[in-house]
C-alpha cells in the first residue's frame, strides 16, 4: 500500500459526527472501522456486523478504537446508518479512491471508468427511496470510484449529472449502456477533459439511424471515401466453458464533423457471434457505439476493448454484492440506510482490489479467520 495516500482509517476519520455529545456512548469513527472490518470479514447485514463485534470480543474492539467492552447493538448501527451524512460520506471515498487511481494508474495510456446501475431488489420492494444506485468503476483496477443514489431507474440520467461531479474527468474515457448515451451527459463529460464511450439503442433513434448509415453500403461516388472511414477493424475471440465468442468491431469517422451530437468523432459497429460449441448453437448480433477518441488517440483494438471492459462492472461490483454481500436480500429501507451500506460495501471491495484479491469470497474467509490483517487493511498497523 503506498504510504503517500491516506488509509481507509484516515479517510473515514474526516466524516463529522452527527450526534450530540451528551450521551454518546461511542465514538463515531470506532464503528465506522467495525463496519468495515466486519465486511471485510464477509458480514454484511446490520445484525451481522453487530455480531461480530460481539463474538470476536474485547481485544479487538479495543483495537478498533471502543473505549468499553461492549459492541454496539443492531439498533445503534441503525441509527448512524440514517444518520450519517450520505453524500459527505460518498465525496470522501470519492476522493479516496481517486488518491489510489492516481497512485496506481501510473503513465497509463486509456484509463476507463464505468458507469452502470444497480437495483437493491429487496429494499426496493420494500419501499425504500434509494433502493437504486449508480457507480463507476475503474476498468483496470476495480476500484469504485463514486456512488449516487437514485429515486427510480427512470432517473439515472438526471443523476448521472452528479456522479459524473464527483469524477475527475480530466484524462478518463467514461464508458454506458445506452439509457446514459444522452446529448448533456456527452458535453457534460467532454467539458470535464474526459472522453467517452457509449452504446445506442432505440433510445435515440436518429443517432441510431446514423450509425446504421455509416456502415451501410452507399453509393458508388461514396465508395472511396466510405473505404476510407472503415480501414479500422478489430477482432477477438474468447472461450469460456465450452461457449465461443467471437467479435469483430469496426470504427468509422465518417461522422467527424457531420453531426451535431457533442464531440463525436468515430461511430462503432460490433458484431458478436456466440456459439456454444457442445449443443452447436448459437446466436449473433449486431450493436452500435459513438465514441469522443478519434482514430489518432485509440486504435480499434482498444476500442473493442473499452467496450468488453464496460461490463467488468457488472461482475466485478453488482454481482459481488449480490453473492458475497447477499445484497438483494437485505430489505432495509428506512431513509438513505441502503446508499449509505453500499458505499460502506464500495470501499470494502476497492479496498480488497488494492491488496490483490480475485476472489472476494476467499478474501472474506481469510480475514475472518486473520482479523490481524482485516484491521491492518483499513489502517490500524498498531
Amino acid at each position: 500500500m503506498s504510504p503517500t495516500v491516506p488509509s481507509l482509517r484516515q479517510a473515514l476519520a474526516e466524516l463529522p459526527d452527527f450526534r450530540q455529545a451528551r450521551g454518546r456512548r461511542y465514538e463515531l469513527l470506532p464503528i465506522l472501522l467495525l463496519v468495515c472490518v466486519a465486511m471485510l470479514c464477509g458480514y454484511s447485514s446490520q445484525s451481522a456486523i453487530a455480531q461480530w463485534g460481539q463474538n470476536y470480543g474485547d481485544h479487538w474492539l479495543k483495537r478498533l478504537g471502543f473505549t468499553g467492552k461492549r459492541a454496539p447493538s443492531q439498533s445503534t448501527l441503525h441509527r448512524i446508518f440514517d444518520g450519517i451524512d450520505h453524500r459527505r460520506l460518498e465525496a470522501i471515498l470519492a476522493h479516496w479512491a481517486e488518491a489510489w487511481l492516481r497512485a496506481l494508474a501510473g503513465a497509463a495510456r486509456l484509463q476507463a471508468v464505468a458507469i452502470d446501475g444497480k437495483t437493491l431488489s429487496a429494499s426496493h420492494k420494500s419501499g425504500s427511496q434509494t433502493a437504486h444506485l449508480l457507480a463507476s468503476l475503474s476498468h483496470h483496477l476495480s476500484l469504485v470510484l463514486a456512488q449516487a443514489g437514485v429515486n427510480d431507474k427512470r432517473n439515472e440520467i438526471s443523476r448521472a449529472d452528479d456522479l459524473l461531479a464527483m469524477l475527475v474527468l480530466e484524462g478518463k474515457i467514461i464508458t454506458a449502456d445506452a439509457m446514459l448515451t444522452q446529448r448533456r451527459i456527452s458535453q457534460q463529460i467532454r467539458k470535464g477533459g474526459g472522453h467517452y464511450l457509449l452504446v445506442v439503442k432505440q433510445n435515440q433513434p436518429s443517432l441510431l439511424d446514423d450509425c446504421r448509415m455509416a456502415f451501410c453500403q452507399l453509393p458508388r461516388l461514396a465508395e472511396t471515401r466510405r473505404e476510407a472511414a472503415l480501414t479500422r477493424r478489430a477482432k477477438s475471440c474468447t472461450e469460456h466453458g465450452g461457449r465461443l465468442e467471437e467479435r469483430h468491431l469496426k470504427a468509422s469517422s465518417i461522422l467527424d464533423g457531420q453531426t451535431t451530437w457533442p464531440g463525436l468523432r468515430q461511430v462503432l459497429q460490433l458484431k458478436r457471434k456466440v456459439t456454444h460449441k457442445r449443443r452447436g448453437t448459437g446466436w449473433q448480433e449486431t450493436a452500435y457505439a459513438i465514441t469522443s477518441l478519434g482514430a489518432e488517440q485509440a486504435s480499434a483494438g482498444e476500442l473493442l476493448e473499452l467496450w468488453r471492459g464496460h461490463w467488468g462492472i457488472e461482475n466485478r461490483l453488482h454481482w459481488v454484492r449480490d453473492v458475497q454481500y447477499r445484497e438483494d436480500k437485505l430489505a432495509v429501507r428506512k431513509g438513505h440506510i441502503p446508499q449509505v451500506m453500499a458505499a460502506f460495501k464500495n470501499a470494502v471491495l476497492s479496498l480488497m482490489r488494492l491488496r490483490g484479491e480475485a476472489n472476494i469470497a476467499a478474501a472474506c474467509r481469510r480475514y475472518a479467520a486473520q482479523p490481524e490483517s482485516a484491521l491492518a487493511a483499513v489502517g490500524i498497523l498498531t
